[in-house]
């Protein structure tokens, strides 16, 4: 079994792929197989929250890019600023993890939610796609924002 130890900071080139879901990608200790097969153990500091294209080097000096599963996630779309804040509060107050963009919220699907968002008036779509929630006001964390 691959021993993947350390997250790398400066990007370089990658010779395998990790993909997981968003709870796998908030574990330091992990048992998981790579793209190709080959099985693999994190073992990396506590606290840490893998992102879609972090860099991790393997006890043998190899090097895995982590990648965001797609996941069965809802979408809410706003259609203007204030609802779009309401959304994002009533969200937050509920402490689900959200990724956040100019005119819709992510979250991990759950009916309930849809539920409340489409009674504030957003536009609910289910999809599978990748999900990167915000860090956390209190992370040390930095948001990876992209385009979608």
């Amino acid at each position: 079994m691959l021993e993947l130890i350390e997250k790398l900071e400066k990007k370089t080139k990658s010779e395998a792929k990790l993909v997981l879901p968003f709870e796998s990608r908030k574990k330091t200790r992990l048992k998981a197989n790579l793209d190709d097969g080959t099985e693999v153990g994190l073992f990396l500091p506590r606290g840490d929250i893998l992102r879609n294209g972090d860099l991790l080097k393997g006890a043998n000096g190899m090097i895995v890019e982590v990648v965001a599963a797609a996941e069965k996630v809802s979408t809410a779309f706003a259609t203007n600023e204030l609802q779009h804040a309401r959304a994002s509060y009533h969200l937050g107050n509920r402490h689900i993890p959200v990724q956040i963009d100019s005119t819709w919220l992510r979250y991990l699907e759950d009916h309930v939610l849809d539920t409340m968002l489409v009674g504030l008036g957003l536009q609910i779509q289910h999809e599978l796609a990748p999900f990167e929630p915000e860090s956390g006001a209190y992370s040390h964390q930095h948001s990876h924002r992209h385009e979608h």
